[in-house]
Formats: C-alpha cells, structure tokens, sequence
C-alpha cells in the first residue's frame, strides 16, 4: 500500500467537479446542491451527462468511469463531490488509473456506495478520501454538516464526533471504514479494508439485524475486528425488522464488539441522516469508549504544495 498522502486543501473559489459514479441523479437535487457549493463561494462545474440513467446506474461503465477520469485529469477542478450514491462504484473501480488519483491529489466526498470507492483510493492511491455529505439531499441538506464538509476542506481539523459511551478506555488509530456492506464488499479485492491499528467507523441503512449479524461476522472471520484499536458506530437506526423486532441492529453490533476489549462508542453523527457530519478516511484519531467521542488530530488536507 502507497505511503498515506494528503490531498491539497481548497481556497477561496476553487472549482469543485461533480461526479455520479453510482446511481441515477435527480436533476433538480443536482442543481439544488450546486447552488449550495456556488453559494458557499465555490465554482461547479459537471458533464452535461451527469444525469445519465441506465436503469440503477447514472449511465453505463464506460460513462461513469470516464467521468472521474475527467475530473481528476482536468487541472481545472480542485475537488471531486459525489451526486448521490445507490448503487455502481465497484464495478468501474478496475477501470480506474490509481498513479493519476495520486498525482492530482483532489479531495474525494462521498459516502455510502461511494465507501468503495474511497477505500480503493486509500489502498490503491495512498490517498485521503472524505466520508461526507453528497448532493442527494439538494435543498435538504443539513446546513451544518455542509459547512463542517467545508471547514474539513479548506483545511480545518474536524470538531469531535460525539456519541454514546459503550465502554473500553481510549485508543488511537487512523479511521477507516464507511458503509458497513461495502466495507464487508472489499474482502478478497485488491482495495480490501486495511483495519490494522485502526478506528473502525461503519453506518448503514434498512439492512435487517440477522444481515447485520452476517456482515459483522465476515468481518470477524476474516480477521478484521482483532486488528482494531476501536469501533466507531453512526447511524444504523433504521435498520430493524417488523417480524423481529429484537435484537435491534445496535444490539447485534455491540454483543460482537464488546468481547473485543476495545473503545466502543456509538450513535456517531453520519450516516443516511441528514446529520451526516464528515470525517477524513485514513486521519489519525483518538477513541475515547469511556467518554464517547471520537477525536480527530490532524486535519485531512495540506496547505501549499
């Protein structure tokens, strides 16, 4: 794996490129969510085949990964956000050309399906990536968790992500993670989760617990919980079932991750919730179980060269 690298901060104006490497985008949601950036002082520029649809994909392989090829090579654009996610970014992440992701260094936002994409940029590309707010909300989006994603931007180093104790002293560790299905995806590719030493962060939405269960459990097999220094959970609250109701989702994650003897906190503040606050994918961080808050030391981008 390349030697971790930080991508280089924004300034005043810079030019943001819009990519859908996932599912179809709405147009009105797209252009709500431009308004936003271009308020915020920020230029944005997309293709016009942005809002390309085949079926659940915004437009077809070729389309999509011909796309990030652009925005990463066109020396024109200083940031790469996400549309929306869905479904779609494994399967151009072959496609992809890791030594230009690393050259141009260009932050990279996305969450959920966008997970993979970001831990190939890690693994490939030695690159932070940025888990973080999309434009799939538009005029819905939560106006804080976008100016913490452009505070995190232009340099800042993230408030503490606060939430509920679950025990385990403190750690330190570089984070690591995003949507538990596709964090659990990577096993056995070459841009496999790398957990050694690492702060685990992991959301997810309307998976049932018993598909909860599965997934934590590969994840054990495959030894990636042993290697942890501590386990950050976001939001997972809507991932329950009607037929049975217990345990909930949250309960299948804790009886797994207590044994472990690590820093537990959960019900971070990311995820698919409007409060999706963003965090830098491979910054060092501090876990405190005790207190329930994950504290992030570095920020994610560099200033100057």
């Amino acid at each position: 794996m390349p030697r971790l690298l930080k991508p280089r901060a924004l300034r005043p104006g810079a030019t943001l490129g819009i990519a859908a490497p996932a599912g179809p985008v709405d147009p009105d949601r797209l252009e709500a969510g431009c308004a936003m950036w271009r308020d915020a002082g920020f230029e944005v520029i997309h293709r016009d085949d942005v809002v390309s649809r085949r079926g659940y994909l915004a437009g077809d392989d070729d389309r999509r990964s011909a796309e990030l090829a652009w925005l990463v090579g066109d020396p024109r654009i200083d940031a790469i956000v996400c549309a929306r996610s869905g479904y779609g970014s494994p399967r151009i992440l072959d496609r992809l050309d890791a030594v230009a992701f690393r050259s141009a260094r260009k932050p990279l936002v996305g969450y959920s399906d966008i997970t993979a994409l970001l831990l190939w940029q890690r693994r490939r590309a030695g690159l932070v990536g940025f888990h973080g707010p999309m434009l799939e909300r538009g005029a819905d989006a939560d106006p804080d968790a976008f100016a913490a994603l452009v505070e995190l931007l232009c340099g800042a180093t993230p408030a503490p992500l606060r939430g509920r104790a679950r025990g385990g002293g403190r750690a330190e560790g570089r984070l690591v993670g995003g949507n538990l299905v596709l964090v659990a995806a990577s096993l056995g590719t070459p841009w496999e989760i790398d957990t050694r030493g690492a702060i685990l962060l992991f959301e997810e939405v309307q998976e049932r617990p018993y598909r909860i269960d599965r997934l934590m459990q590969q994840l054990a097999s495959a030894g990636k919980l042993a290697a942890l220094r501590g386990i950050g959970i976001g939001d997972v609250s809507t991932c329950s079932d009607e037929r049975a109701p217990e345990p909930h989702a949250l309960d299948v994650i804790l009886e797994i991750a207590s044994p472990l003897g690590v820093p537990v906190v959960s019900e971070l503040p990311f995820g698919h919730v409007g409060r999706n606050r963003p965090w830098p994918l491979g910054a060092r961080a501090t876990i405190d179980g005790d207190v329930g808050e994950i504290r992030i030391l570095e920020a994610g981008v560099t200033r100057g060269t």
